[in-house]
């Protein structure tokens, strides 16, 4: 866990250094040439660049201890920060985009001059942009493979979206220079600065989507996800072999941070246990999971009679259909 923080504090610095370094040579590239797409491509950069100062306070901010006024940590304030990050690449870099184009297609832009500066500033801009790019993905990848899962799949669904958010920016600025460029030397070519306006346009819309897809992994993950449903099962099936346990009848887990799993578990012991051995086979299964799962972060367990109408309610509302699989309340 310790690793995956401090690999995602590499990607996040390898990307601020870059991105900085970027944003200065395309604001002095977009003065010099005129070029609309040139000065969207600016404003993504330094969008980026306060993005990364974003995602490092993410990072330093949620690895905070728990305390009295925050029992379960402050695992969420990354899913905040990364939140920030997807406003600001729509409102600092694709809003600007999105104006310079449409001020391009109404007559409002500067004749281009000094095209060659542009491209040499976007072949400089793509070579760092493909470093800091590799190493997101790299890092990426390895957390999929530790996740044992595909690498979309982990995007999808992953608690731990730093490495995600370098990695969609990273690719939406590859792609972006790639727009600027085109623009760039349609507009050198046949002398219809259209082409730079519909290439800052174009840079708009990548921008928006990488902003929509990031706001809604972050927004779920605020919200409240259930655990890998791989953890859940593996839950419910320790529970259920316990001696003790006649029958598992609510798991309930929640992501609350990066690698940090609540679980409650709502449990229907056997009659024949005193009130000492029911506490003590809390503790040892408290102990168990901890043990079998090191992102179980806290475990609550109460004792609860499977046949409670009440309960078998909420439990029916929360998941659908029954069944007789462990973790379920057993129909009647």
């Amino acid at each position: 866990m310790e690793d995956q923080q401090q690999e995602s504090r590499l990607t996040v610095l390898l990307a601020l250094v870059a991105n900085l370094g970027i944003a200065i040579a395309k604001i002095i590239a977009a003065v010099v040439t005129g070029s609309a797409s040139m000065a969207a491509e600016a404003a993504h950069s330094v969008a980026d660049t306060f993005n990364e100062l974003l995602l490092l306070a993410a990072l330093r901010r949620s690895g905070r201890p728990a305390d009295r006024r925050h029992p379960l940590g402050h695992g969420k304030e990354r899913y905040f920060w990364s939140l920030l990050v997807a406003v600001a690449i729509f409102g600092m870099g694709a809003l600007f985009a999105f104006v310079q184009g449409v001020q391009t297609f109404f007559g409002h832009s500067e004749p281009e001059k000094n095209a060659l500066v542009g491209y040499i500033v976007l072949g400089i801009a793509f070579v760092l942009e493909s470093i800091s790019w590799r190493q997101a993905i790299r890092q990426t990848r390895a957390n999929a493979r530790d996740d044992e899962k595909a690498f979309f799949d982990y995007i999808r669904t992953t608690d731990e979206p730093t490495s995600i958010s370098v990695l969609l920016e990273d690719s939406a600025a590859l792609i972006g220079l790639v727009l600027a460029f085109a623009g760039l030397g349609l507009h050198q070519l046949t002398g219809q600065a259209i082409w730079d306006g519909i290439a800052s346009i174009l840079i708009g819309l990548v921008l928006t989507a990488v902003a929509l897809l990031l706001g809604r992994i972050n927004m779920n993950l605020l919200i409240g996800n259930q655990a890998d449903p791989r953890l859940v099962r593996g839950v419910k099936e320790l529970l259920a072999a316990a001696p003790e346990i006649e029958w598992v009848v609510d798991i309930v887990t929640l992501t609350v941070g990066a690698d940090q799993v609540l679980v409650c578990a709502r449990l229907d012991f056997q009659d024949g246990l005193t009130a000492a051995q029911v506490e003590q086979t809390c503790v040892r299964l408290s102990q168990a999971l901890r043990a079998a799962w090191q992102e179980i972060d806290e475990v609550f367990i109460e004792p609860v009679p499977r046949d409670d109408p009440g309960l078998r309610d909420r439990v029916i509302a929360r998941y659908g259909r029954l069944t007789q699989q462990p973790g379920s309340v057993p129909p009647e």
